[in-house]
């Protein structure tokens, strides 16, 4: 009887441990941040996560392992800053030079969202772009003929849309202006 009870509660204690955010081995085999790499100034942004030349990262990555390799590929980040104030919680964030913007929660990568640079912002010292034929700044056409596009109705922030369940967007004038996944701090 103790020899079960012992078991039972050696199982227990191991299920406990599953943070639940971080992909098993198998999920990683499956999920498109396990694709191949990209060249080593390349940042592929994927509904998962990210890949940053030869290091892919899911969501629940850390935040220095993200940002060195996120430097190495984009240069160095141009500006942090953090919104104690978001709905989802206390979010950091790194820009990056291409309008990349990564997200952060309790030192884990959380969310991404890609937009038009900023007035300032250092000249690209790579590149960014989604998996797929939708990047920034493609026309509202290619948008709608993509795989899972889904009008957002009633948004409060523009024209949004989805691209299945994971990665959404905005079109202005016409034009992809933003590109997002994951946790986001948008006020809505």
């Amino acid at each position: 009887m103790r020899l079960v009870v012992v078991t039972l509660a050696g199982v227990l204690a191991l299920a406990g441990c599953d943070s639940g955010d971080v992909p098993s081995p198998a999920e990683r085999q499956q999920g498109d941040v396990a694709a191949q790499p990209v060249p080593a100034n390349v940042v592929e942004l994927r509904s998962e996560g990210l890949t940053a030349g030869t290091e892919a990262f899911f969501f629940a990555a850390g935040q220095t392992e993200v940002e060195a390799a996120l430097a190495r590929a984009l240069g160095e980040p141009l500006r942090t800053g953090s919104n104690d104030e978001c709905g989802a919680g206390p979010i950091t964030f790194t820009d990056f030079a291409g309008g990349l913007t990564a997200h952060f929660q309790q030192g884990r990568l959380v969310g991404w969202n890609w937009h038009s640079p900023q007035d300032g912002d250092a000249p690209e010292t790579g590149s960014v772009r989604l998996t797929g034929n939708v990047q920034l700044g493609s026309p509202r056409s290619a948008a709608q003929a993509a795989p899972g596009f889904t009008p957002v109705a009633d948004s409060t922030l523009g024209e949004e849309f989805a691209l299945g369940d994971r990665i959404g967007g905005f079109i202005q004038v016409d034009a992809v202006a933003m590109l997002y996944a994951g946790t986001q701090c948008f006020f809505r």
